[in-house]
């Protein structure tokens, strides 16, 4: 099975329509683009240069002046290109690509980013998370191979169209009725991505993303579509859950139970497991005196019912986390009030394209221009992903941690704090509500244009921050005694993502269960594999969350990338078992352990899904997507036990 590759269409546009385009253009990467185009690194080596730093314009500071400049030596290539058979001269060498890199992030990274950055762009189009070797293993040892996977979300679609390709035997269990896991669960209103589009897709299935950040039905559809297009669905079973999943030593299989949606039961067999059930799938309730009491409508966000006309009705709102972001200002446009309660504020990074729809001038240059899109995809992911990391990482030598960890994390909220202030404009009031009184990344920073703070200026809606005291048969009480009635009851207060792989029972090596080894701190080898669960694979593990730095689809193809190494040890070797060694694990975990009490969400004191009930920081990764991108690239032998 071939995966798709990004194919530019041929250019046979006139010049007005391409002068049109490039209105639209990213200036930083039309220049990289135009290297391409003609063989001339001059092209960024002159006195146009984008700026580095926090929250700097799209254009990366390039003046206007220059903008047009670069606009009309654009015109002119794209011309030459179109009229003369649309040839391009010879790639850029590794040497000049770091320099085009270092172009386009502003600044002078190490030597070390050469190698990632060029397999992340994929300049030669080769495919950089795949395992060729595969292929060179017999294709009947691979086809009965068996892997089961659950769950048919972002990560689970992936790991079968990876096996597929690679020739490996495998099924998929799901307990919804379709594919794209948390794009096919969360349906409330204004649910959207808040990763810019064109970092959150497969590598190696592009698309032309409607805006820059799409909505739910959009993503749900994207998915959708992968399934169908690499074969998938045949291989799917929906309206199936995992019960429980039991390794069997003796003949080195997994044996998992499974119940269908008439109830019936039945056992699967497989040689490997791959968990790809999430971390944000299954709702959590907050634990207030009298939640039962409630006689009027209450759900959970990720259980949107639709059936409820809230036009009119009196509706509270607990939470504002990223759920609630979304979903609370459309409530608002059609309730008769709307109450928000608020624990923590979070903070917000002000992204004006946030609803906007990609302008046709940037489609046709997507579409069309030679590696603009994949120099305009790097632009995004260092400028939401990697090039803001060290602002959430701890200065040993800044003392007071309370309101910021480092210089750069004070320059941060500084530039957070104008943003929010001016969108509060005269209401004090409001910005001493919203404004974060912990550091940056302390928590989940939130995307938006403004629009959260839009909705609360609304005269039909109020921000309370007094803390729920109950809740009673109309409505909610504080602790300062004031009572706030409603109709409908929402709680926007996020998922049980310390609790992993909950509620399925895995048991591995000896008895050991996965519940009773965590017992409430999950941890992993690289967030993937697990001491006593030989074959047994994690996506979206412990530890593999990411902050500030990047798209989880980064995150998976990397995780994916390493499980098929393992499974070509497996397939190829003599062992049909592996399991991590304890040793590397705990060394392992010792050293992201260390790496989040020096992040800002190991510093801060502030609430966060990020820590599970016994303190630690079960969920995020402490280092930079290249040092990931670099531990999994393919599995050490050493680093487990093969039996």
């Amino acid at each position: 099975m071939d995966l798709l590759k990004a194919v530019n269409k041929p250019i046979d546009a006139d010049d007005e329509t391409i002068r049109q385009a490039l209105e639209d253009a990213h200036i930083p990467s039309l220049m990289n683009a135009l290297v391409h185009l003609t063989g001339d690194a001059d092209i960024i080596r002159g006195d146009i240069q984008p700026e580095s730093g926090f929250l700097v314009d799209p254009q990366g500071g390039i003046a206007e002046e220059d903008q047009t400049r670069i606009r009309q030596r654009a015109l002119e290539a794209l011309q030459a290109f179109r009229d003369n058979g649309q040839r391009l001269p010879p790639a850029p060498g590794a040497d000049l690509v770091h320099e085009m890199v270092n172009f386009a992030s502003g600044q002078e990274l190490s030597p070390e980013y050469g190698t990632f950055l060029e397999a992340e762009l994929a300049l030669h189009d080769e495919d950089s998370y795949g395992v060729p070797e595969l292929a060179e293993l017999p294709a009947e040892a691979r086809a009965n191979f068996k892997v089961l996977i659950v769950g048919a979300g972002m990560s689970g679609l992936l790991a079968g169209i990876r096996l597929k390709a690679a020739g490996i035997g495998f099924e998929i269990v799901e307990r919804h009725g379709n594919v794209g896991g948390t794009w096919y669960q969360n349906t409330y209103p204004g649910c959207r991505v808040d990763s810019p589009n064109h970092t959150y897709s497969y590598s190696f299935h592009p698309t032309d993303w409607p805006q820059f950040y799409s909505s739910q039905e959009v993503l749900r559809r994207y998915f959708d579509d992968c399934a169908t297009h690499y074969g998938l669905r045949e291989s799917i079973r929906f309206h199936t859950d995992v019960e429980a999943a039991t390794y069997d030593e003796g003949d080195g299989v997994w044996h998992v139970d499974v119940r269908h949606r008439d109830g019936t039961a039945e056992t699967l067999v497989a040689n490997a497991v791959i968990s790809a059930v999430g971390q944000l799938n299954r709702p959590k309730w907050p634990d207030i005196p009298g939640q039962d009491r409630f006689r009027g409508i209450a759900f959970h966000s990720t259980e949107w019912e639709h059936e409820h006309d809230l036009a009119g009705k009196k509706v509270i709102v607990i939470g504002t986390g990223a759920s609630a972001f979304q979903f609370a200002p459309e409530v608002a446009r059609e309730a008769a009030s709307v109450t928000i309660f608020q624990r923590t504020a979070p903070w917000i990074f002000n992204a004006p394209e946030y609803h906007e729809y990609v302008p046709d001038g940037k489609h046709w240059l997507l579409n069309h221009v030679p590696y603009y899109a994949k120099w305009f995809r790097f632009s995004m992911f260092w400028r939401m992903a990697e090039g803001i990391l060290a602002a959430a990482k701890k200065d040993p030598a800044w003392n007071e941690t309370d309101r910021a960890i480092s210089a750069e994390n004070d320059q941060l909220r500084e530039l957070l704090t104008e943003g929010i202030t001016a969108l509060c404009e005269e209401d004090e009031d409001l910005r001493d509500k919203i404004i974060p009184d912990y550091p940056v990344a302390g928590k989940r920073i939130l995307i938006d244009n403004g629009n959260w703070i839009r909705a609360l200026r609304r005269d039909n809606v109020d921000l309370v921050t007094d803390p729920i005291a109950e809740i009673d048969e109309t409505g909610v009480r504080t602790e300062s005694g004031a009572h706030h009635e409603c109709d409908v009851l929402v709680y926007g207060t996020g998922f049980t993502a310390s609790r992993f792989l909950w509620p399925m029972k895995i048991t591995g090596r000896n008895g050991a269960t996965l519940e009773g080894q965590w017992d409430g701190d999950a941890r992993a080898y690289m967030g993937i594999t697990v001491p006593n669960f030989p074959n047994l694979f994690c996506m979206y593990g412990p530890n593999t969350n990411i902050v500030v730095n990047g798209s989880i689809v980064f995150f998976s193809e990397c995780e994916m990338r390493y499980i098929l190494g393992c499974l070509k040890l497996l397939i190829g070797g003599d062992s049909n078992a592996m399991d991590c060694r304890q040793d590397v694990h705990d060394a392992y975990n010792v050293r992201i352990d260390e790496g989040n009490r020096n992040m800002a969400w190991g510093v801060s004191k502030a609430p966060t899904w990020y820590r599970n009930d016994k303190g630690r920081i079960a969920q995020n990764w402490p280092f930079t997507l290249r040092e990931f991108w670099s531990q999994t690239r393919e599995p050490d032998p050493a680093d487990y036990v093969f039996s």
